[in-house]
């Protein structure tokens, strides 16, 4: 039996580390002894003193104490909170190197999951942004207080230490204002602040989300009592700071929980919903529906899911994980028939209003799950000929992939969140599918999360 040289790294023990890549979540990975060490904020090329803060049976973590030799793309953070808060990990990483590591974090997900020859795929360039600022249409600011003052941001990483933010350089600059507004209104009022560890007060988050191409915007109290004191005084201030608000909305979470938003919604003022437009399509947007956070980027996301799809006017196309229609609709004037499915009534609600509102009567949005519906349909003779998947980060269930597998489609269009279970889920389909190719996109630049579309056609044989 061999031996295991591997020399075990211990706490707080320093060493030198060369970085070869960075990991999934945007941290340098480097080895020392045979060892996986993952370095937050460092960067591919660097070679840096490295202390280990935390040690694991088969990987260390570590935080750089002097960097030895600098990689030539480090530049300066533009947030001044960069380091502390953590919404953001690679603002230290010049753009377009950014673009490159990010098709290299999908080819690391490949090669861990997949037994496919890396050097024999087709993995295009990442599709970048002019300019990567000021681009996400929402936020989502946790609320506190402290020395008196209401503050507004997120918890720094791995604490609950809530970092003050009011600035926000990926936030679009519409909803920074009306975060800052807010805030400033609760702190005039003296509303009561909802106090994590004590587990009282009241106004727990500002959610602030705006139209980028209509301009409309929405502000949502998450608050954890439906009571909420000088109700006509806040909607009063918040309509004089915010003249272009059209929904004021408020929602109650009383749960011990850090999903942000709970089941009670209503409505203060103005409209339940604001209105977004991305191409020739305009979506309805209530509180609680989920919207791709940068608009800009979600158009070059959906014709590149289009372009993979190669339809000819005659396609049936299936929108699986369809959510409120988005990817089915933009797909609807070259398809033949589209149908889409999902498990939550409300989107698939708001799908039926969306494809109504653009007088697309050939395409179909049902509530329920895939691998129900696709055989159902089968039996009645009805195959398409095109599905396209946007899953959550988790991937596929596995029950449909066997569905698919069944059904046997000639395209099949992945677009994929999560690197890792795009790799896992393609190692199933593929005993009958190849990747043609495989396009990342940068959906959140200055983070580690990248987008890809990935194209695998029905092998012949």
């Amino acid at each position: 039996m061999k031996k295991d040289d591997t020399v075990k790294i211990k706490l707080k023990q320093t060493f030198p580390l060369t970085i070869k890549r960075l990991g999934i979540n945007g941290e340098g990975v480097g080895y020392f002894k045979r060892q996986v060490v993952f370095v937050p904020g460092a960067l591919p090329g660097e070679e840096v003193v490295a202390e280990a803060t935390k040690v694991h049976p088969k990987f260390a973590e570590a935080r750089i104490k002097k960097i030895r030799k600098r990689s030539e793309h480090r530049v300066k953070p533009l947030c001044p909170v960069y380091e502390q808060c953590g919404g953001c990990q690679l603002q230290h990483l010049q753009y377009g190197q950014q673009l490159q590591e990010k098709r290299d974090i999908v080819i690391q997900a490949l090669e861990r999951h997949t037994d496919m020859k890396i050097d024999e795929l087709d993995i295009r360039p990442t599709i970048g942004m002019e300019n990567p600022w000021g681009y996400r249409n929402k936020s989502q600011f946790q609320v506190g207080e402290k020395d008196g003052k209401v503050l507004a941001g997120l918890y720094g990483m791995n604490s609950h230490n809530l970092i003050n933010i009011e600035q926000c350089a990926v936030q679009h600059p519409a909803t920074t204002k009306a975060t800052e507004a807010v805030r400033g209104i609760l702190q005039d009022l003296k509303i009561p602040i909802y106090n994590e560890k004590k587990r009282h007060g009241l106004v727990r988050t500002i959610v602030a989300r705006t139209g980028v191409q209509t301009g409309e915007l929405q502000i949502v109290l998450i608050t954890t009592k439906k009571e909420l004191p000088k109700k006509d005084l806040i909607i009063e201030k918040i309509k004089k700071r915010l003249p272009e608000v059209n929904s004021i909305v408020q929602n109650v979470n009383g749960e011990r929980t850090s999903v942000i938003f709970g089941k009670e919604t209503s409505t203060l003022h103005g409209s339940d919903i604001i209105q977004e437009t991305l191409g020739d399509l305009q979506f309805e947007l209530s509180a609680r529906t989920f919207f791709q956070l940068n608009p800009e980027q979600t158009v070059k996301l959906y014709n590149e899911a289009k372009a993979a799809a190669q339809l000819t006017g005659k396609e049936k196309v299936v929108d699986a994980y369809c959510g409120v229609g988005t990817i089915g609709l933009w797909m609807a004037d070259q398809a033949g028939e589209v149908r889409g499915m999902d498990v939550i009534p409300e989107s698939i609600k708001d799908a039926k209003k969306n494809a109504e509102k653009h007088g697309i009567n050939h395409a179909e949005f049902i509530v329920g799950k895939a691998e129900v519906l696709l055989p159902k349909w089968l039996k009645e003779g009805w195959r398409p000929n095109v599905i396209v998947v946007d899953p959550p980060r988790t991937g596929c269930d596995p029950a449909f992939l066997k569905t698919v597998l069944k059904i046997k489609p000639e395209t099949f269009v992945y677009v994929s969140c999560n690197p890792s279970t795009l790799a896992k889920d393609i190692q199933t389909l593929r005993s009958q599918y190849k990747v043609e190719y495989i396009q990342p996109v940068d959906m959140f630049p200055h983070t580690a999360h990248v987008e890809t579309i990935c194209r695998l056609v029905r092998n012949k044989n």
